[in-house]
């Protein structure tokens, strides 16, 4: 172990000592190594950085969330719009039943949209704003946080009080500062009492934010708008019990879906079972692509890099000959021989890699103070950068590490 670790060391002075005798060289040739790590981990850093913050917003979707809804969110090539056109759009009616037969959800929730609506208080408006009218359960199906005040009560939700929940920038945007809870403001001319304010989540890469939105009850909506009609994108959210498979909830979604919509045997479902997972695997095929054009691109990097580490190593075996004879003479293995040039390449293979590395942190930190975008450098995006640094020094260290080892040593000491 002690031998190992001796050449290790040796072999670290042995490349450190070729880079400084031999500068201009030995940097052309690790600009290679060093772009193809800065390439290969740059776009695996920006696809996962962007990867997580959308996945992030996904999952406020839940993970063991269903939404019923007349289009499915992933369309195929083939796409049949027409079949889809035609279909009803989820209602009052499957509403009411579902949640009456719905045994292994938690919530059953009737939801329905509007989106750039103008609330007023006072002399303040704020433009842009989405209406939500939901029915009871909206706290059941989705996880809700209140910077201030509280969510409605049953007697409010089942009488249709004129009553609303803001966003935390509707919340601002109206009152500037001062306590929001208790006053009037008006949607759609409605004059309703704040009852909550939704705790300051901030702008997502999906949108996925109620910031902007407004929260009526669903039967104050009956007041206000046709809460079936298509216009108000109708859906029905369904939230399975934490005990019970995602699969096991769709399948009986699926089933009462059916009972209720009257569908025969055979015949093609009339409404979508949307799901999370949907979104999330899209993702992964997307960003898999970026990552085989950043291996792609990269590699044609390395490649050169490679050539040029061997190119390195063979001239350091031609300029170290007869220190390699003697070495053979006084008993040197020629295994000892073979890892003491093979640690060689590895650590200029690495110190390229750590200045890719640290290149792309540089990047990072650019990124995150000027462009204020949280760019994170993942451990593992790290360890995979060294990684291959170190395969790569192996593959073009070992030819010319196995021709060292291979010298006669009264030859090489002649030479």
């Amino acid at each position: 172990m002690m031998m190992i670790f001796r050449l290790i060391g040796e072999s670290f002075r042995f490349a450190w000592d070729a880079l400084r005798q031999n500068k201009l060289r030995t940097a052309l040739s690790l600009l290679g190594i060093t772009i193809g790590i800065f390439i290969i981990i740059a776009v695996f850093t920006g696809v996962d950085t962007m990867k997580n913050k959308i996945q992030s917003s996904v999952d406020k979707l839940g993970s063991n969330t269903l939404f019923v809804q007349k289009w499915p969110w992933i369309f195929s090539d083939n796409f049949p719009w027409w079949k889809y056109v035609n279909r009803p759009e989820p209602s009052l009616r499957d509403y009411n039943a579902l949640k009456n037969r719905m045994d292994m959800a938690v919530g059953v929730c009737y939801e329905v949209s509007t989106s750039n609506r103008t609330i007023k208080y006072r002399s303040n408006s704020v433009d842009g704003a989405s209406l939500n009218a939901a029915s009871q359960e909206y706290d059941k199906t989705w996880d809700l946080e209140f910077g201030d005040g509280r969510y409605f009560t049953e007697s409010e939700g089942r009488a249709g009080s004129p009553v609303c929940i803001l966003g935390a920038e509707i919340a601002d945007g109206l009152f500037d500062g001062d306590e929001p809870v208790g006053k009037q403001i008006k949607v759609m001319g409605r004059r309703v009492t704040v009852v909550g304010v939704f705790k300051r989540e901030g702008e997502d890469m999906m949108g996925m934010s109620q910031d902007k939105n407004v929260l009526i009850p669903l039967n104050l909506a009956k007041s206000m708008f046709d809460v079936n009609n298509e216009r108000y994108n109708p859906q029905v959210t369904v939230r399975g019990k934490e005990n019970i498979s995602l699969e096991e909830v769709e399948s009986e979604l699926k089933g009462q879906m059916r009972s209720i919509r009257r569908l025969r045997p055979g015949q093609e479902d009339d409404f979508s079972l949307n799901k999370t997972t949907m979104l999330s695997n899209q993702l992964d095929i997307m960003f898999g692509v970026v990552k085989i054009a950043g291996w792609i691109i990269g590699g044609f990097s390395i490649l050169v890099g490679g050539f040029g580490i061997a190119n390195i190593m063979f001239v350091s075996v031609k300029e170290r000959t007869n220190i390699i004879g003697i070495q053979k003479s006084l008993g040197a293995k020629n295994y000892f021989i073979l890892l003491q040039f093979i640690f060689e390449a590895v650590a200029l293979c690495i110190m390229g890699g750590l200045f890719g590395l640290g290149l792309v942190y540089i990047g990072t930190l650019l990124i995150t103070y000027l462009a204020d975008v949280e760019v994170i450098l993942y451990l593992s995006n790290i360890t995979l950068g060294i990684g291959v640094s170190v395969i790569i020094g192996l593959i073009a260290g070992f030819w010319p590490a196995y021709a060292a080892s291979r010298l006669d040593p009264v030859e090489a000491i002649r030479s």
